[in-house]
């Protein structure tokens, strides 16, 4: 079912047309001197929109919620000395207000405030007769249609210019991603709203700046619009997610390193092989968490080896274990040569810990 959203082009100071569309800069405002040295770098590398936290919602009270309304005027110094637009995250009515008061050029909703429809309906209600673009990350759970709600709900109050930002989802699945891509989602809401841009946050997809690129790059493999990567001059002094920023130099090697495919290519086509590589992930997740699991069962077996002065290698237990699971991989459709090499790495691997462990004092 397509969803009708009644949205202009992102057309602000020349933005329209333009791919990707680059938003950078730090999780969080912490000083002026902070502020205006990461942007002086930033506008350097030709990105055009600015990104700055200036009030920080957090999971837990007494850590650091933003320096508030006293950083809004450092964002229009910002504007000021590079030229580049200034965005921040509302989360309520008073932060729309301030925003808007000091010259804000595009708002975005987080994933908390996106997930909660009362939230989001008095921030649309502030922002009728506003003209401003307005960006709406995904809600912390995996739900197109309530994602689509928030959408709808500022399109509703006026606003034409929006787009999704997504930020990844919220698992109990343990993965190398602080937040889960889900890419079936952001592609399900293309489906449903062509005409909407959407903008990857690797930064709080990966949690680990080491995986950025990966993460940007397969942003781009999909055709969608952009990314918003947070960037610190000094990430590992940073007073909020010091973990996933990039320095300016590093962000500049992540968008020289992008490749960008040919947008003519049957989009469709494009956005079923990524589900189908999505549910791969998924299930190599799966397999990653299965075999530590064994292997923490294997790990007691050698303590408890030690323990009763038991020898490693159990040789009629290998071989009894090694040709049940060639008979259920071959039920299964799976090779001889196949099952061999796998569980033979597995038992290398198992021996290696248990000799390990026979060897500790």
């Amino acid at each position: 079912m397509v969803v009708e959203v009644d949205l202009k082009p992102l057309s602000i100071k020349g933005l329209k047309g333009k791919r990707p569309l680059i938003m950078a800069g730090p999780c969080s405002a912490e000083s002026e001197e902070q502020v205006l040295i990461t942007a002086r770098e930033i506008a350097a590398l030709g990105v055009p929109v600015y990104r700055a936290g200036i009030w920080k919602p957090r999971t837990r009270p007494n850590a650091f919620e933003g320096v508030g309304s006293v950083g809004l005027p450092w964002l229009q110094a910002v504007k000021k000395e590079t030229g580049m637009l200034v965005s921040t995250e509302v989360a309520n009515v008073k932060h729309v207000y301030e925003a808007l008061k000091y010259g804000v050029d595009i708002l975005w909703i987080g994933a908390r405030t996106s997930a909660n429809p009362f939230a989001v309906q008095e921030i649309a209600d502030s922002l009728k007769g506003v003209k401003i673009p307005v960006f709406v990350k995904n809600p912390v759970n995996p739900d197109v249609d309530l994602w689509i709600g928030a959408i709808e709900r500022i399109n509703q109050a006026g606003i034409e210019e929006i787009a999704a930002i997504h930020r990844g989802f919220s698992s109990y699945d343990k993965t190398i991603y602080r937040n889960s891509p889900h890419w079936q989602v952001p592609i399900e809401l293309r489906r449903r709203i062509p005409e909407l841009p959407i903008i990857t946050d690797p930064s709080h997809i990966c949690g680990s700046r080491e995986l950025i690129y990966d993460i940007s790059q397969k942003a781009m493999d999909l055709n969608f619009d952009g990314l918003i990567i947070e960037t610190h001059h000094q990430p590992d002094k940073a007073w909020s997610d010091a973990k996933q920023q990039l320095t300016p130099e590093g962000l500049g090697k992540v968008l020289d390193r992008l490749i960008m495919r040919d947008p003519d290519i049957d989009a469709e086509l494009m956005l079923t092989l990524a589900e189908l590589r999505d549910n791969i992930d998924k299930l190599d997740d799966k397999l990653i968490n299965l075999v530590e699991q064994r292997m923490k069962v294997v790990e007691n077996i050698g303590t408890y080896k030690k323990d009763n002065n038991i020898t490693i290698l159990q040789n009629k237990r290998w071989d009894d274990m090694l040709r049940s699971r060639l008979i259920l991989g071959e039920r299964k459709g799976l090779s001889e040569d196949f099952i061999n090499k796998i569980f033979s790495a597995i038992h290398q691997e198992s021996i290696n810990k248990q000799t390990r462990i026979m060897n500790e004092d």
